[in-house]
Protein backbone atom coordinates (compact mmCIF):
# COMPACT_ATOMS: atom_id res chain seq x y z
CA UNK A 1 0.00 0.00 0.00
CA UNK A 2 2.99 2.42 0.96
CA UNK A 3 4.91 1.52 -2.34
CA UNK A 4 1.01 2.30 -4.64
CA UNK A 5 1.03 5.70 -2.41
CA UNK A 6 4.73 6.19 -3.16
CA UNK A 7 4.34 6.05 -6.66
CA UNK A 8 1.07 8.18 -6.81
CA UNK A 9 3.30 11.26 -5.70
CA UNK A 10 5.84 10.78 -7.67
CA UNK A 11 3.32 10.99 -10.65
CA UNK A 12 1.89 14.03 -8.98
CA UNK A 13 5.66 15.49 -8.98
CA UNK A 14 6.46 14.65 -12.26
CA UNK A 15 3.19 16.25 -13.97
CA UNK A 16 3.52 19.66 -12.03
CA UNK A 17 7.42 19.23 -12.72
CA UNK A 18 6.09 18.98 -16.77
CA UNK A 19 3.72 21.80 -16.17
CA UNK A 20 6.11 24.36 -14.72
CA UNK A 21 8.51 23.54 -17.59
CA UNK A 22 5.50 24.11 -20.01
CA UNK A 23 5.09 27.72 -18.61
CA UNK A 24 8.45 27.84 -17.93
CA UNK A 25 8.58 30.30 -15.27
CA UNK A 26 9.01 31.31 -11.40
CA UNK A 27 5.92 33.83 -11.49
CA UNK A 28 2.49 33.21 -13.07
CA UNK A 29 0.29 36.19 -13.73
CA UNK A 30 -3.32 34.63 -14.06
CA UNK A 31 -5.24 37.28 -16.28
CA UNK A 32 -8.20 36.90 -14.29
CA UNK A 33 -6.19 37.82 -11.07
CA UNK A 34 -6.36 41.03 -12.57
CA UNK A 35 -10.31 41.66 -13.45
CA UNK A 36 -9.99 39.09 -17.11
CA UNK A 37 -13.71 38.28 -17.85
CA UNK A 38 -13.88 34.73 -19.63
CA UNK A 39 -17.07 35.40 -21.30
CA UNK A 40 -16.42 36.44 -25.23
CA UNK A 41 -17.60 39.78 -24.69
CA UNK A 42 -16.37 41.79 -21.72
CA UNK A 43 -13.25 43.93 -22.66
CA UNK A 44 -9.96 42.47 -20.50
CA UNK A 45 -7.77 44.76 -22.17
CA UNK A 46 -7.09 46.75 -19.33
CA UNK A 47 -6.83 43.54 -16.83
CA UNK A 48 -3.93 41.55 -19.70
CA UNK A 49 -1.95 44.71 -19.57
CA UNK A 50 -1.77 45.35 -16.16
CA UNK A 51 -0.55 41.61 -15.70
CA UNK A 52 1.46 42.31 -18.80
CA UNK A 53 3.23 45.45 -16.29
CA UNK A 54 3.34 43.62 -13.79
CA UNK A 55 4.81 40.60 -14.99
CA UNK A 56 7.68 42.41 -17.16
CA UNK A 57 8.82 43.92 -13.46
CA UNK A 58 9.67 40.37 -12.49
CA UNK A 59 9.98 38.48 -15.62
CA UNK A 60 7.58 35.33 -15.58
CA UNK A 61 4.40 34.04 -17.41
CA UNK A 62 1.21 36.23 -17.82
CA UNK A 63 -1.18 32.77 -18.20
CA UNK A 64 -4.21 33.30 -20.29
CA UNK A 65 -6.18 30.09 -18.57
CA UNK A 66 -8.95 27.84 -20.96
CA UNK A 67 -11.59 30.25 -21.30
CA UNK A 68 -13.16 33.17 -24.30
CA UNK A 69 -11.86 36.60 -23.90
CA UNK A 70 -11.46 39.55 -25.73
CA UNK A 71 -9.05 42.06 -25.79
CA UNK A 72 -7.85 45.38 -27.79
CA UNK A 73 -3.97 46.05 -27.91
CA UNK A 74 -1.53 44.62 -25.77
CA UNK A 75 1.81 46.53 -25.87
CA UNK A 76 4.15 43.48 -24.27
CA UNK A 77 7.07 44.42 -22.53
CA UNK A 78 10.78 42.60 -21.50
CA UNK A 79 10.95 39.14 -19.97
CA UNK A 80 7.04 38.63 -20.93
CA UNK A 81 5.67 35.30 -21.44
CA UNK A 82 2.16 34.79 -22.75
CA UNK A 83 0.97 31.58 -22.17
CA UNK A 84 -2.22 30.49 -23.23
CA UNK A 85 -3.43 27.27 -22.32
CA UNK A 86 -5.22 24.55 -24.26
CA UNK A 87 -8.96 25.51 -24.76
CA UNK A 88 -7.75 29.79 -24.17
CA UNK A 89 -9.66 31.66 -27.09
CA UNK A 90 -8.07 35.36 -27.00
CA UNK A 91 -10.85 36.88 -29.27
CA UNK A 92 -9.86 40.47 -31.16
CA UNK A 93 -12.02 43.18 -30.66
CA UNK A 94 -13.97 44.79 -33.74
CA UNK A 95 -13.98 48.06 -32.40
CA UNK A 96 -11.07 50.05 -33.90
CA UNK A 97 -11.65 52.26 -31.14
CA UNK A 98 -10.06 49.48 -28.77
CA UNK A 99 -6.83 49.73 -30.17
CA UNK A 100 -3.45 51.60 -30.00
CA UNK A 101 -2.14 53.59 -32.65
CA UNK A 102 1.98 52.51 -32.97
CA UNK A 103 4.30 53.90 -35.33
CA UNK A 104 7.59 53.01 -34.49
CA UNK A 105 10.94 54.95 -34.34
CA UNK A 106 12.15 52.58 -36.80
CA UNK A 107 11.12 54.21 -40.56
CA UNK A 108 10.03 51.18 -42.98
CA UNK A 109 7.69 51.09 -46.34
CA UNK A 110 5.35 50.22 -43.16
CA UNK A 111 4.80 53.41 -41.88
CA UNK A 112 2.16 54.25 -45.07
CA UNK A 113 -0.48 51.70 -43.31
CA UNK A 114 0.43 49.73 -40.66
CA UNK A 115 -0.74 50.96 -37.48
CA UNK A 116 -2.58 48.79 -35.59
CA UNK A 117 -2.16 45.31 -33.74
CA UNK A 118 -3.39 43.11 -30.63
CA UNK A 119 0.25 42.40 -29.61
CA UNK A 120 3.17 44.58 -29.87
CA UNK A 121 6.76 45.28 -28.60
CA UNK A 122 9.41 47.78 -29.92
CA UNK A 123 12.98 47.42 -28.77
CA UNK A 124 12.01 44.85 -25.96
CA UNK A 125 13.80 41.98 -25.43
CA UNK A 126 13.09 38.50 -24.24
CA UNK A 127 9.16 38.32 -25.14
CA UNK A 128 7.49 34.88 -25.94
CA UNK A 129 3.69 33.76 -26.68
CA UNK A 130 3.29 30.26 -26.36
CA UNK A 131 0.82 27.69 -25.38
CA UNK A 132 -2.00 25.69 -26.70
CA UNK A 133 -4.77 28.46 -27.35
CA UNK A 134 -5.71 30.35 -29.93
CA UNK A 135 -5.83 33.72 -30.93
CA UNK A 136 -8.96 34.96 -33.08
CA UNK A 137 -8.26 38.47 -35.09
CA UNK A 138 -12.10 38.51 -36.06
CA UNK A 139 -10.66 39.90 -39.20
CA UNK A 140 -14.16 39.69 -40.84
CA UNK A 141 -14.86 42.72 -38.80
CA UNK A 142 -12.31 45.11 -40.79
CA UNK A 143 -13.25 45.31 -44.24
CA UNK A 144 -11.08 46.29 -46.73
CA UNK A 145 -12.68 49.75 -48.06
CA UNK A 146 -12.19 50.59 -51.84
CA UNK A 147 -10.24 53.38 -50.87
CA UNK A 148 -6.73 53.93 -53.12
CA UNK A 149 -3.57 52.42 -50.99
CA UNK A 150 -2.59 53.32 -48.08
CA UNK A 151 -5.55 54.42 -47.23
CA UNK A 152 -7.18 51.33 -47.61
CA UNK A 153 -4.82 49.09 -44.86
CA UNK A 154 -4.89 51.63 -42.31
CA UNK A 155 -8.39 50.62 -40.11
CA UNK A 156 -7.22 46.85 -40.20
CA UNK A 157 -5.30 45.54 -37.35
CA UNK A 158 -2.44 43.30 -37.46
CA UNK A 159 -2.10 39.88 -34.65
CA UNK A 160 1.31 40.21 -33.67
CA UNK A 161 3.83 43.21 -34.48
CA UNK A 162 6.97 43.40 -33.09
CA UNK A 163 9.91 46.24 -34.33
CA UNK A 164 13.66 45.86 -33.07
CA UNK A 165 13.11 43.18 -30.22
CA UNK A 166 15.25 40.79 -29.03
CA UNK A 167 15.04 37.30 -28.25
CA UNK A 168 11.28 36.42 -29.14
CA UNK A 169 9.65 33.01 -29.04
CA UNK A 170 6.49 32.17 -30.83
CA UNK A 171 5.59 28.40 -30.24
CA UNK A 172 2.56 26.16 -30.84
CA UNK A 173 -0.02 28.59 -30.90
CA UNK A 174 -2.95 28.64 -33.12
CA UNK A 175 -3.61 31.97 -35.18
CA UNK A 176 -6.24 32.47 -36.94
CA UNK A 177 -8.68 35.36 -39.30
CA UNK A 178 -6.04 38.67 -39.21
CA UNK A 179 -7.92 41.52 -40.32
CA UNK A 180 -4.49 41.90 -42.38
CA UNK A 181 -1.43 40.37 -42.34
CA UNK A 182 -1.38 37.62 -39.09
CA UNK A 183 2.25 38.86 -37.85
CA UNK A 184 5.12 40.71 -39.05
CA UNK A 185 8.76 41.35 -37.04
CA UNK A 186 10.59 44.23 -38.25
CA UNK A 187 14.21 44.40 -37.69
CA UNK A 188 14.28 41.85 -34.92
CA UNK A 189 16.97 39.41 -33.70
CA UNK A 190 16.89 35.78 -32.52
CA UNK A 191 13.52 35.29 -33.06
CA UNK A 192 12.10 31.31 -32.66
CA UNK A 193 8.81 30.68 -34.27
CA UNK A 194 8.56 26.76 -33.74
CA UNK A 195 5.09 24.91 -34.03
CA UNK A 196 2.39 27.59 -35.37
CA UNK A 197 -0.82 26.62 -37.01
CA UNK A 198 -2.09 29.98 -38.76
CA UNK A 199 -5.53 29.90 -41.21
CA UNK A 200 -5.94 33.32 -42.29
CA UNK A 201 -8.68 33.86 -45.23
CA UNK A 202 -11.38 36.46 -43.62
CA UNK A 203 -9.57 39.52 -45.61
CA UNK A 204 -7.44 41.15 -48.07
CA UNK A 205 -3.32 40.57 -47.46
CA UNK A 206 -4.28 37.88 -45.34
CA UNK A 207 -0.32 36.75 -45.20
CA UNK A 208 0.93 33.96 -42.96
CA UNK A 209 3.76 36.01 -41.63
CA UNK A 210 6.39 38.32 -42.48
CA UNK A 211 9.93 38.10 -41.67
CA UNK A 212 11.32 41.98 -42.17
CA UNK A 213 15.02 42.91 -42.30
CA UNK A 214 15.11 40.29 -39.28
CA UNK A 215 18.70 38.54 -38.65
CA UNK A 216 19.25 34.93 -36.63
CA UNK A 217 15.70 33.63 -37.44
CA UNK A 218 14.64 30.11 -36.94
CA UNK A 219 11.28 28.40 -37.65
CA UNK A 220 10.22 24.87 -37.88
CA UNK A 221 6.95 22.66 -37.71
CA UNK A 222 4.74 25.12 -38.90
CA UNK A 223 1.16 24.44 -40.51
CA UNK A 224 -0.35 27.50 -42.57
CA UNK A 225 -3.39 28.11 -44.90
CA UNK A 226 -3.39 31.57 -46.11
CA UNK A 227 -5.57 34.12 -48.81
CA UNK A 228 -2.29 35.74 -49.44
CA UNK A 229 1.26 34.96 -49.29
CA UNK A 230 2.33 32.15 -46.93
CA UNK A 231 6.16 32.54 -46.07
CA UNK A 232 6.68 35.76 -46.58
CA UNK A 233 10.10 37.49 -46.24
CA UNK A 234 10.40 41.26 -46.78
CA UNK A 235 12.93 44.25 -46.54
CA UNK A 236 10.89 47.20 -46.31
CA UNK A 237 13.81 49.37 -44.80
CA UNK A 238 17.38 49.25 -44.68
CA UNK A 239 17.87 46.25 -42.60
CA UNK A 240 18.57 43.25 -44.04
CA UNK A 241 16.85 39.45 -43.63
CA UNK A 242 19.87 37.23 -43.22
CA UNK A 243 20.92 34.38 -41.50
CA UNK A 244 17.42 32.65 -41.59
CA UNK A 245 16.60 28.77 -41.06
CA UNK A 246 12.90 27.24 -42.33
CA UNK A 247 11.84 23.83 -42.04
CA UNK A 248 9.59 20.99 -41.60
CA UNK A 249 6.95 23.48 -43.05
CA UNK A 250 3.06 22.72 -44.88
CA UNK A 251 2.12 25.36 -46.77
CA UNK A 252 -1.14 26.53 -48.85
CA UNK A 253 -1.71 30.06 -49.91
CA UNK A 254 -3.98 31.25 -52.83
CA UNK A 255 -0.91 33.55 -54.31
CA UNK A 256 2.94 32.32 -53.40
CA UNK A 257 3.72 30.09 -50.73
CA UNK A 258 7.53 30.86 -50.78
CA UNK A 259 8.44 34.73 -51.51
CA UNK A 260 10.77 36.95 -50.92
CA UNK A 261 10.84 40.53 -51.91
CA UNK A 262 7.21 42.19 -52.18
CA UNK A 263 9.79 44.94 -50.69
CA UNK A 264 13.70 44.60 -50.87
CA UNK A 265 15.27 47.63 -49.56
CA UNK A 266 17.91 45.62 -47.80
CA UNK A 267 17.38 42.39 -49.43
CA UNK A 268 17.96 38.48 -48.51
CA UNK A 269 21.22 36.83 -47.53
CA UNK A 270 22.31 33.60 -46.15
CA UNK A 271 18.78 32.15 -46.01
CA UNK A 272 18.43 28.21 -45.89
CA UNK A 273 14.89 26.48 -46.63
CA UNK A 274 14.33 22.60 -46.68
CA UNK A 275 11.77 19.91 -45.99
CA UNK A 276 8.55 22.02 -47.61
CA UNK A 277 5.29 20.53 -48.34
CA UNK A 278 3.22 22.75 -50.68
CA UNK A 279 -0.20 22.18 -51.29
CA UNK A 280 -3.77 24.08 -52.55
CA UNK A 281 -5.59 25.59 -50.04
CA UNK A 282 -8.42 24.09 -48.34
CA UNK A 283 -10.51 27.20 -48.25
CA UNK A 284 -13.07 26.92 -50.82
CA UNK A 285 -13.39 30.86 -51.63
CA UNK A 286 -10.47 33.26 -51.91
CA UNK A 287 -9.94 37.24 -52.29
CA UNK A 288 -6.92 37.60 -54.22
CA UNK A 289 -5.02 34.55 -56.73
CA UNK A 290 -6.13 31.13 -57.50
CA UNK A 291 -7.73 28.47 -56.05
CA UNK A 292 -4.73 26.37 -56.41
CA UNK A 293 -2.23 29.61 -55.52
CA UNK A 294 -0.05 31.61 -58.14
CA UNK A 295 3.35 29.94 -57.41
CA UNK A 296 5.60 27.78 -55.29
CA UNK A 297 8.72 29.34 -54.63
CA UNK A 298 9.41 33.29 -55.38
CA UNK A 299 12.27 34.67 -55.06
CA UNK A 300 12.91 38.70 -56.39
CA UNK A 301 14.45 41.90 -55.63
CA UNK A 302 13.24 44.86 -57.53
CA UNK A 303 13.37 48.01 -54.67
CA UNK A 304 17.56 47.52 -54.63
CA UNK A 305 18.86 45.11 -52.01
CA UNK A 306 20.62 42.00 -52.35
CA UNK A 307 19.78 38.26 -52.56
CA UNK A 308 22.85 36.52 -52.25
CA UNK A 309 23.47 32.81 -50.78
CA UNK A 310 20.25 30.87 -50.55
CA UNK A 311 19.88 27.22 -50.20
CA UNK A 312 16.06 25.91 -51.13
CA UNK A 313 16.14 22.05 -50.87
CA UNK A 314 13.31 19.28 -50.45
CA UNK A 315 10.21 20.88 -52.02
CA UNK A 316 7.21 19.40 -52.90
CA UNK A 317 4.89 21.71 -54.97
CA UNK A 318 1.24 20.75 -55.57
CA UNK A 319 -0.83 22.84 -58.01
CA UNK A 320 0.32 26.65 -58.21
CA UNK A 321 0.25 28.25 -61.89
CA UNK A 322 4.02 29.27 -61.06
CA UNK A 323 6.45 26.38 -59.64
CA UNK A 324 9.97 28.80 -59.71
CA UNK A 325 9.98 32.70 -60.01
CA UNK A 326 13.17 34.16 -59.84
CA UNK A 327 13.52 37.96 -60.60
CA UNK A 328 15.82 40.76 -60.75
CA UNK A 329 14.05 43.91 -61.76
CA UNK A 330 14.11 47.72 -61.24
CA UNK A 331 11.13 48.82 -59.48
CA UNK A 332 12.97 51.31 -57.19
CA UNK A 333 9.95 52.10 -54.53
CA UNK A 334 11.30 54.17 -51.77
CA UNK A 335 10.81 53.20 -48.32
CA UNK A 336 9.73 55.91 -47.05
CA UNK A 337 9.16 59.43 -48.93
CA UNK A 338 12.65 60.99 -48.41
CA UNK A 339 15.07 58.07 -48.85
CA UNK A 340 17.19 57.73 -51.82
CA UNK A 341 15.96 56.11 -55.19
CA UNK A 342 17.50 52.35 -54.78
CA UNK A 343 19.77 51.76 -57.60
CA UNK A 344 19.36 47.89 -59.19
CA UNK A 345 19.80 45.36 -56.65
CA UNK A 346 22.13 42.04 -56.85
CA UNK A 347 20.80 38.67 -57.65
CA UNK A 348 23.19 35.70 -56.66
CA UNK A 349 24.19 32.74 -55.36
CA UNK A 350 20.95 30.82 -54.84
CA UNK A 351 20.54 26.91 -55.51
CA UNK A 352 17.27 24.94 -55.29
CA UNK A 353 17.44 21.22 -55.01
CA UNK A 354 15.25 18.24 -54.92
CA UNK A 355 11.69 19.43 -55.92
CA UNK A 356 9.17 17.61 -57.09
CA UNK A 357 6.29 19.61 -59.20
CA UNK A 358 2.99 18.21 -60.33
CA UNK A 359 -0.36 19.40 -61.17
CA UNK A 360 1.35 22.48 -62.36
CA UNK A 361 -0.53 25.12 -64.32
CA UNK A 362 1.00 26.59 -68.29
CA UNK A 363 2.68 29.96 -67.54
CA UNK A 364 6.20 28.31 -66.88
CA UNK A 365 9.38 29.01 -64.54
CA UNK A 366 11.43 31.93 -65.61
CA UNK A 367 14.79 33.08 -64.19
CA UNK A 368 15.23 37.30 -65.44
CA UNK A 369 17.22 39.67 -64.89
CA UNK A 370 16.96 43.41 -66.87
CA UNK A 371 19.81 44.26 -69.62
CA UNK A 372 22.87 45.26 -67.94
CA UNK A 373 21.89 43.57 -64.52
CA UNK A 374 22.02 40.05 -64.77
CA UNK A 375 21.03 37.12 -62.42
CA UNK A 376 24.12 35.30 -61.42
CA UNK A 377 25.32 32.16 -60.17
CA UNK A 378 21.79 30.31 -60.39
CA UNK A 379 21.96 26.34 -59.64
CA UNK A 380 19.11 24.29 -60.18
CA UNK A 381 19.11 20.46 -59.74
CA UNK A 382 17.05 17.19 -58.75
CA UNK A 383 13.96 18.94 -60.14
CA UNK A 384 10.87 17.01 -62.19
CA UNK A 385 8.03 19.25 -62.56
CA UNK A 386 4.66 18.01 -63.97
CA UNK A 387 3.02 21.04 -66.31
CA UNK A 388 -0.26 21.29 -67.65
CA UNK A 389 0.72 22.12 -70.89
CA UNK A 390 -1.37 23.47 -73.73
CA UNK A 391 0.96 26.27 -75.40
CA UNK A 392 0.41 27.02 -79.08
CA UNK A 393 3.23 27.94 -81.61
CA UNK A 394 2.24 31.18 -81.63
CA UNK A 395 2.96 31.49 -77.90
CA UNK A 396 6.45 29.90 -78.27
CA UNK A 397 7.23 32.98 -80.31
CA UNK A 398 6.09 35.13 -78.05
CA UNK A 399 7.82 38.12 -77.31
CA UNK A 400 8.27 38.74 -73.57
CA UNK A 401 8.25 42.87 -72.88
CA UNK A 402 10.70 43.49 -69.94
CA UNK A 403 8.46 45.25 -67.11
CA UNK A 404 11.00 46.00 -65.48
CA UNK A 405 9.43 48.06 -62.99
CA UNK A 406 6.60 45.91 -62.61
CA UNK A 407 5.73 44.81 -59.04
CA UNK A 408 7.20 41.23 -58.82
CA UNK A 409 4.68 38.56 -60.26
CA UNK A 410 5.49 35.31 -61.57
CA UNK A 411 2.19 35.19 -63.62
CA UNK A 412 2.62 38.95 -65.30
CA UNK A 413 3.71 37.51 -68.64
CA UNK A 414 1.16 35.31 -69.13
CA UNK A 415 2.06 32.43 -70.85
CA UNK A 416 6.09 32.17 -71.60
CA UNK A 417 7.42 30.99 -75.04
CA UNK A 418 9.05 27.63 -73.48
CA UNK A 419 6.55 25.95 -71.20
CA UNK A 420 9.14 24.72 -68.68
CA UNK A 421 11.99 27.44 -68.13
CA UNK A 422 12.38 31.32 -69.68
CA UNK A 423 15.94 32.38 -68.50
CA UNK A 424 16.97 36.18 -69.35
CA UNK A 425 19.69 38.47 -68.79
CA UNK A 426 21.50 35.47 -66.45
CA UNK A 427 25.20 35.01 -65.82
CA UNK A 428 26.53 31.22 -64.50
CA UNK A 429 23.33 29.48 -65.15
CA UNK A 430 23.31 25.66 -64.28
CA UNK A 431 20.70 23.29 -64.70
CA UNK A 432 21.23 19.64 -63.85
CA UNK A 433 19.21 16.31 -63.64
CA UNK A 434 15.94 18.41 -64.41
CA UNK A 435 12.71 16.88 -65.90
CA UNK A 436 10.03 18.41 -67.31
CA UNK A 437 6.66 17.11 -68.91
CA UNK A 438 3.21 17.91 -69.64
CA UNK A 439 -0.30 16.60 -69.55
CA UNK A 440 -2.08 18.22 -72.63
CA UNK A 441 -0.24 18.80 -76.09
CA UNK A 442 2.35 21.71 -75.90
CA UNK A 443 3.91 23.25 -78.93
CA UNK A 444 6.52 25.54 -76.90
CA UNK A 445 9.56 24.19 -76.49
CA UNK A 446 10.63 23.09 -72.83
CA UNK A 447 14.01 25.37 -72.40
CA UNK A 448 14.65 28.98 -73.58
CA UNK A 449 17.18 31.50 -73.19
CA UNK A 450 18.13 34.64 -73.49
CA UNK A 451 21.02 36.88 -73.50
CA UNK A 452 22.83 33.90 -71.12
CA UNK A 453 26.69 34.20 -70.48
CA UNK A 454 28.22 30.95 -69.09
CA UNK A 455 25.30 28.13 -69.36
CA UNK A 456 26.10 24.70 -67.93
CA UNK A 457 22.89 22.03 -68.62
CA UNK A 458 23.41 18.43 -67.56
CA UNK A 459 21.03 15.27 -67.71
CA UNK A 460 18.31 17.25 -68.90
CA UNK A 461 14.80 15.01 -69.99
CA UNK A 462 12.04 17.18 -71.38
CA UNK A 463 8.95 15.53 -73.17
CA UNK A 464 7.87 17.57 -76.26
CA UNK A 465 5.35 17.38 -79.17
CA UNK A 466 6.88 16.44 -82.33
CA UNK A 467 5.66 19.08 -84.18
CA UNK A 468 7.32 21.67 -81.90
CA UNK A 469 10.38 23.21 -83.26
CA UNK A 470 12.78 22.37 -80.23
CA UNK A 471 13.40 21.13 -76.75
CA UNK A 472 15.75 23.56 -76.40
CA UNK A 473 16.26 27.33 -78.07
CA UNK A 474 19.28 29.80 -77.63
CA UNK A 475 19.29 33.55 -78.26
CA UNK A 476 22.81 35.73 -77.84
CA UNK A 477 23.97 32.51 -75.46
CA UNK A 478 27.60 32.67 -75.19
CA UNK A 479 30.05 29.78 -73.47
CA UNK A 480 26.95 26.69 -72.74
CA UNK A 481 27.17 23.28 -72.75
CA UNK A 482 24.46 20.40 -72.81
CA UNK A 483 25.82 17.61 -71.23
CA UNK A 484 24.06 13.54 -71.40
CA UNK A 485 20.22 15.14 -72.24
CA UNK A 486 17.31 13.93 -74.06
CA UNK A 487 14.38 14.65 -75.95
CA UNK A 488 11.99 12.59 -73.96
CA UNK A 489 9.80 12.25 -77.24
CA UNK A 490 10.09 12.79 -80.90
CA UNK A 491 10.30 16.61 -81.85
CA UNK A 492 12.16 18.56 -85.26
CA UNK A 493 14.96 19.85 -83.51
CA UNK A 494 17.04 19.38 -80.32
CA UNK A 495 18.27 22.77 -80.05
CA UNK A 496 17.96 25.83 -82.14
CA UNK A 497 20.46 28.39 -81.77
CA UNK A 498 19.89 32.12 -82.69
CA UNK A 499 21.43 35.67 -82.22
CA UNK A 500 24.70 37.43 -83.42
CA UNK A 501 25.83 36.63 -79.65
CA UNK A 502 25.69 33.39 -79.90
CA UNK A 503 28.75 31.25 -79.36
CA UNK A 504 31.22 28.87 -77.95
CA UNK A 505 28.49 25.99 -77.67
CA UNK A 506 28.68 22.60 -76.83
CA UNK A 507 26.94 19.58 -77.30
CA UNK A 508 28.40 15.99 -75.65
CA UNK A 509 27.01 12.68 -74.74
CA UNK A 510 23.25 13.26 -75.49
CA UNK A 511 20.73 11.36 -77.13
CA UNK A 512 19.41 12.78 -80.40
CA UNK A 513 17.48 9.79 -81.04
CA UNK A 514 13.78 11.26 -80.97
CA UNK A 515 14.98 14.67 -83.10
CA UNK A 516 14.67 14.53 -86.54
CA UNK A 517 17.96 17.17 -86.49
CA UNK A 518 20.73 17.42 -83.63
CA UNK A 519 21.12 21.09 -84.29
CA UNK A 520 19.45 24.36 -86.13
CA UNK A 521 22.11 26.74 -86.19
CA UNK A 522 21.11 29.88 -87.24
CA UNK A 523 23.98 31.93 -87.06
CA UNK A 524 27.52 31.73 -87.55
CA UNK A 525 27.80 30.52 -83.73
CA UNK A 526 30.97 27.64 -83.05
CA UNK A 527 28.98 24.51 -81.91
CA UNK A 528 31.50 21.61 -81.16
CA UNK A 529 29.71 18.57 -81.05
CA UNK A 530 30.95 15.61 -79.16
CA UNK A 531 29.67 11.77 -78.38
CA UNK A 532 26.25 12.67 -79.15
CA UNK A 533 23.98 9.65 -79.96
CA UNK A 534 21.28 8.67 -82.65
Amino acid sequence: MIKKISIFVLLIVLLTTSLNSQIASNTIYNIVDFGAVADGKSLSTQAIQIAVDKCSETGGTVLIPAGTFLTGSIELKSNVDIYLQQGALLLASTNIDDYKSFIPELKSYNDLFLEYSIFYAEKKENISIRGEGTIDGQGWAFQATTLKKPDRYKNRPYVIRFVQCKNIKIMNVTLQNSAMWMQQYLACEDLIIRGIRVYNHVNKNNDMIDIDGCKNVIISDCIGDTDDDALTLKSTSPHITENVTITNCVLSSHCNAIKFGTESTGGFRNITISNIVIKPSSSETKIYGFDEGISGITLATVDGGIIEGILINNIRIDGPQVPIYLRLGNRARKHTENAPTPEVGIFKDVMISNVIATNIKSTGSSITGIPGHKIENVVLENIYIEYGGGGTLEDADKIIPELEDHYPESTKWGLLPSYGFYVRHAENITLNNIEVKFKEPELRPAFIFENVVGLRMSLIKAECDQNTKSIIKFNNVFDASIFNSMAASPVENFLIVEGEDSDNIRLIGNDFSNVNDGVLNKTNAEIKLNGNIR
